[in-house]
């Protein structure tokens, strides 16, 4: 199979095109695995196409996908994650109950989103994307002498991801809450109103990271 890893470009002349095919992934995603996301298909299935450019061009946030070249077809979005960052220490911080460890010096990222098609499961498309996101953060501190913290979060009963995590070299650093998990990947705004029940609140996600 052919498989490239690429970061999206946010060029106005592709963006209508890219958030039409992070669009298409991201509800699939949805349909395909609800369970691995706090958001529904119901609730993204109706915004509108300048919905889909915004999170495109957020300036803190950087997507990364992988393309599978069908022969003689459009290219299909298969795979897809985001980085954001860099972040300050404020916005990196978690309550001390989290026991997140943090390396002062340290530029800071959080990754979040990671999502493979069904189809393309097993073939090692989520490690390589990963990988794609490193080379990332590598040329872009190329220049500088700091080291790199990337963090994610992530269900204890994610087994697969999890293994693959740690084969990429990602520690366990400690527990985190849904809220927590939103508040990080800059979706506060999916947190319902008012009072948040325990399934923000319960301290039981996993927190994961690597410095690089």
């Amino acid at each position: 199979m052919s498989y490239q890893f690429i970061h999206v470009d946010k060029s106005a002349s592709v963006l209508s095109y890219n958030a039409k095919k992070y669009r298409d992934l991201r509800l699939r995603a949805l349909k395909e695995s609800p369970e691995a996301f706090t958001s529904t298909w119901d609730v993204e299935s109706s915004f509108a196409g300048d919905v889909w450019e915004s999170r495109l061009l957020d300036p803190e946030k950087e997507t990364f996908v992988c393309v599978y070249n069908h022969p003689n077809q459009d290219p299909e979005w298969v795979a897809q994650v985001t980085l954001r960052g860099p972040l300050t220490a404020a916005e990196f911080a978690l309550p001390p109950e989290s026991g997140q460890v943090v390396h002062s010096g340290d530029e800071k990222w959080h990754m979040f989103s990671l999502y493979t098609s069904k189809s393309h499961r097993g073939k090692g498309v989520g490690s390589r994307l990963c990988q794609r996101t490193f080379q990332f953060l590598s040329e872009k501190r190329a220049t500088q002498a700091t080291n790199v913290t990337l963090r994610l979060m992530v269900r204890p009963d994610n087994e697969i991801s999890i293994r693959m995590y740690q084969g990429l070299g990602f520690l366990q650093t400690g527990k985190c809450t849904v809220e927590e998990g939103l508040r990080a990947n800059g979706e506060a705004d999916l947190l319902p109103e008012g009072h948040l029940g325990e399934k923000y609140t319960t301290r039981y996600g996993l927190i994961m990271a690597i410095r690089l």
